[in-house]
């Protein structure tokens, strides 16, 4: 498939099972510090409203996911949105998809008043943070050896994009 072909926009409610899919399509302990989710879980729920989604799709179907959302529900907090999921097909990685979705969520989050996108990526993830870097995320804070997973400590890191550049 070509990248040209690729549509990024808000997710639809009716986008829940087609997300829920390749969100266990892209699970890994590379990725994720929660349990690999139910083969029948969905994604949206009371706390994950299809707003905060952009799905990118190419081909007819979903291809990737980003989810950004304010990190507090503090007024003194708004100017920030917090990336908290960020997947792309394990078989469509490597043709721009992810770096699509980061811009496409940054240029969201700076029509809806932020100054500042955030994100918190596993130590040991190094594509996501060569992906993060080349987008224009730097390293603001590191939690050493914040998660236990699959039997190895890994840090948490803490990374910025200020969008007034």
């Amino acid at each position: 498939m070509s990248p040209h072909d690729l549509t990024i926009r808000h997710a639809l409610a009716e986008d829940d099972r087609a997300l829920a899919d390749l969100n266990l399509s892209a699970w890994s302990w590379l990725s994720d510090v929660a349990p690999r989710p139910a083969a029948d879980a969905g994604v949206f729920d009371e706390r994950h409203d299809p707003d905060e989604y952009l799905v990118a799709e190419q081909g007819g179907r979903l291809v990737g996911f980003v989810r950004a959302v304010p990190p507090t529900p503090l007024a003194s907090n708004q100017h920030v949105r917090q990336i908290q999921g960020l997947a792309v097909h394990p078989a469509a990685r490597g043709n721009g998809i992810g770096e699509a979705l980061i811009e496409a969520a940054c240029a969201t989050a700076r029509t809806r008043g932020a100054r500042r996108v955030t994100l918190r990526v596993l130590g040991h993830n190094l594509p996501a943070r060569r992906l993060y870097e080349r987008c224009g995320f730097t390293v603001e804070g590191i939690c050493p050896e914040e998660f236990l997973l699959d039997g190895r400590y890994v840090d948490d890191i803490l990374m910025g994009r200020r969008l007034d550049d």
